[in-house]
Parts: C-alpha cells; structure tokens; sequence
C-alpha cells in the first residue's frame, strides 16, 4: 500500500444511513474481540518493528496501540456519561500531542490490558441497552456536533478495525 492509501487502509468512516440489529451485533462483536485481535497482530513484533511508523509521517505502531488504549477509554466516558447526563458534553483532547507523552514509548502490555478491560465494560454496558438507550446523545463541544450512541458505536468500530490495519498492514513489511 502506498503512504496516503496507508491513511486509510479500510477507507474512511462513512456515517450509516440506517441502522439494523444486525449492524449493532456486527459493531458490538467488533469491539468485544478488538483487544485479542490487537495482541495477536502485534505478539510476535519486535521493539523495533513496535518503533516503525505505519506510514510516513504517521505514528508508530507503539504509538497507535497506545492511543487505541487511550481513545477507547475516553469513548467508554462518553458512553457512560450520555446514558447518565442529558445531551452530555464530552471533553475532547489533543491525541497528536497525547502521542508524545513518555507513557506513548512504553511497552504496549499495559495498553493491551487497559484494552482488554474497558473493553469488556464496554461489551456488557453496550449489550444491555434498550432502544432508549441508543438515542442517548453527547455533543464535542469543539465541533458543536451532536452524536447519538448508535453513531458513535458505528464511528468506534470502524476506528477499531482501522488502526488495527494500520498494524497489520505495516506488519506485511517485516
């Protein structure tokens, strides 16, 4: 693949027009088995092929294991403040700069942990909800977008599968 279609390797998030049962099991199970699939491809990496940028200019490998860690955490909040506040406001941050923190140079175990946690608290919480629920709302008061849980699920599990491509993809070099 070439850097810019290593951008977006599954293509950019395209918002759903409707949304099936079917589509919310599919996204579900996407971000139940997202921390095994994550530690499967990145098992056998080295410390330098974890050091490898996915593409120029890009992140390394490291580094999109950690954000995974730290954008799937702050999506849980999201999730559970909308069920809890009306039309919550999420807070947003700075994952570019998040990137350059020294937790960002550790070894990816922790972040394989922390994913495998939240993701478990996500799997049962999403699995729970009622129609109701789906409807819940938060707004990113950076763009002044409202975002419906249902969205948001699509939205995260389509951010799921593309940083994992990002490692399986550069991992076809090594």
């Amino acid at each position: 693949m070439t850097d810019e279609q290593m951008k977006y390797p599954i293509g950019t998030f395209n918002a759903p027009v409707s949304y099936t049962s079917e589509d919310v099991r599919g996204w579900i199970k996407t971000i139940k088995d997202l921390p095994g699939k994550l530690r499967q491809a990145t098992i056998s990496l080295t410390e330098s092929q974890l050091d490898t940028p996915y593409r120029t200019g890009g992140w390394t490998l490291r580094q999109v294991v950690h954000h995974v860690a730290d954008s799937h955490m702050n999506s849980l909040l999201r999730f559970k403040w909308a069920l809890t506040e009306e039309n919550a406001t999420i807070k947003p941050y700075e994952e570019a700069d998040w990137a350059l923190l020294a937790d960002y140079r550790m070894p990816i175990e922790s972040s394989l942990k922390i994913l495998e946690g939240i993701h478990q608290h996500w799997a049962v919480l999403l699995e729970s909800f009622n129609e109701d629920d789906w409807g819940r709302t938060f707004v990113n008061p950076q763009s002044g977008k409202v975002l419906h849980l249902k969205l948001a699920l699509a939205l995260y599990a389509w951010h799921s599968k593309h940083h994992l491509a990002h490692i399986t993809e550069t991992s076809k070099n090594f």
